[in-house]
């Protein structure tokens, strides 16, 4: 066994802070000791017992409920004991520092689910949803996630993989033992397979891609002159007073930021600095965390005053973005100019006409954020996904996409199968480097 394992660690599981009632969870072979020296006896597995919880001079902590999980049944794969008692900050405190006494260390961020990926209670992909589910900020993405850590996900990856792994097989011993006049790869239909699994590969990046914008959301900045009306825009997309609106020109001196919902996709709103030139140290300041906010946006919104239009201004705010950065031109102000709420392409760019006083057009500037997004309303089916799981995923699509072009070459289209599978197994953590596995579970919460 591995020497981290061989500790015995534990944590407070519930979340900081007062509550009915908080837990305590001890996971590693010390915890029937530390079991009979708090409760006076280790109680029956899996059966909850109703005890009192005591101090080393045998002074009450608490009573409470205690649960005890033999090994390999439980979700770390190790003995677990947990302590159930009253929700008191200070009381969750000393039940810990009474395991920690007693020879259990504290866990690290996310251990816990770490020993069970280690221990093959869960994949990677698995114990990366668990974090998913407790950070998960809409009902979708409980969903998704969900979907996620009970092995939908894995288990499509996993089909894929099996079906890398028998096609890769078939080359390579075609390679070994090679029979003359045989076209072992039109024969063995390599062409056909490596299609079908393009195909399948699509459409679990689809429903991946639908998870990751569940939990990453878009990243959508506010952009204009001042006085454009993108604090008002920023209150009606929020639904409430974030920003301070009033006629003074350059009211918005910093970037101001909320998280709002459209159909259950998380979007990361930012308003700013309106862009002019200005003498103001304090709104000069302002205007460079704007083009910071733009280096990371996923979409900019440019907001327009309809009484005047795009005028020269707009154009060199445009002219200075990102031209990779999707942009939507936002004409501001329609309840003045008595214009209709619309969607219009012009030369390839999309305006949408709106008030951002009376909310007409919204639901027109709403809708296509999702459409910018990728955002499909049929996501039933979505995964919670990571980054990296996507970027997996386009590895092994560059992987097979490359043994198409080399059928004639078949050592190079066994080596592209070798490196989508090694690219398609560290999403469920078949390979996966030690320094990523600590990057990903250094992000969970103590306890879990």
């Amino acid at each position: 066994m591995n020497s981290v394992l061989a500790d015995t660690i534990a944590a407070i599981a519930t979340a900081p802070g007062a509550g009915g009632i908080g837990v305590v969870r001890v996971s590693g072979a010390a915890c029937q000791d530390i079991a009979k020296h708090i409760l006076g006896a280790c109680p029956a597995p899996r059966h909850a017992a109703y005890l009192a919880f005591r101090d080393t001079d045998a002074n009450l902590i608490d009573r409470g409920i205690a649960i005890y999980y033999v090994a390999p049944h439980s979700y770390t794969g190790e003995d677990v004991l947990e302590l159930q008692a009253h929700g008191s900050t200070a009381l969750m405190q000393l039940l810990l520092a009474r395991c920690l006494e007693l020879g259990a260390r504290q866990a690290e961020p996310g251990e816990f689910t770490r020993r069970a990926y280690l221990n093959d209670k869960i994949d990677l992909a698995q114990a990366e949803a668990v974090a998913d589910v407790i950070s998960a900020a809409t009902v979708e993405a409980v969903r998704s996630a969900v979907r996620s850590l009970s092995g939908e996900f894995s288990q499509r990856i996993n089909a894929l993989l099996n079906q890398l792994i028998n096609l890769r097989m078939y080359i390579e011993a075609c390679l070994d033992f090679p029979e003359e006049e045989i076209d072992f790869i039109t024969q063995g239909k390599v062409a056909e397979k490596l299609e079908s699994i393009t195909q399948e590969l699509q459409s679990v990046f689809s429903s991946a891609k639908q998870g990751n914008l569940l939990s990453e959301g878009m990243h959508v900045v506010l952009v204009g002159q001042p006085n454009v009306g993108k604090s008002s825009l920023m209150n009606q997309l929020a639904g409430e007073e974030i920003a301070i609106v009033t006629p003074i020109a350059g009211t918005t001196r910093d970037t101001i930021k909320s998280e709002i919902q459209i159909n259950g996709v998380p979007l990361h709103i930012v308003d700013t600095a309106g862009l002019r030139d200005s003498a103001d140290e304090i709104e000069q300041q302002g205007m460079v965390r704007t083009w910071r906010a733009l280096e990371k946006a996923n979409v900019a919104l440019l907001l327009v005053d309809t009484s005047h239009g795009i005028t020269e201004s707009e154009k060199s705010i445009l002219a200075r973005l990102p031209a990779v950065l999707p942009k939507i031109w936002v004409h501001n102000k329609i309840d003045l100019s008595q214009e209709s709420a619309k969607v219009a392409e012009l030369a390839g760019e999309t305006h949408i006409y709106l008030s951002a006083k009376s909310g007409a057009g919204l639901d027109l500037l709403r809708g296509h954020l999702l459409k910018i997004a990728g955002w499909q309303p049929a996501g039933e089916g979505s995964y919670m996904a990571r980054t990296r799981h996507l970027l997996a995923l386009k590895k092994v699509e560059h992987n097979l996409l490359a043994a198409k072009h080399l059928l004639n070459q078949p050592e190079l289209v066994a080596e592209e199968l070798r490196l989508a599978q090694e690219s398609l197994a560290t999403i469920t953590g078949e390979f996966t480097p030690d320094d990523l596995l600590g990057e990903i579970f250094s992000k969970f919460c103590i306890g879990k």
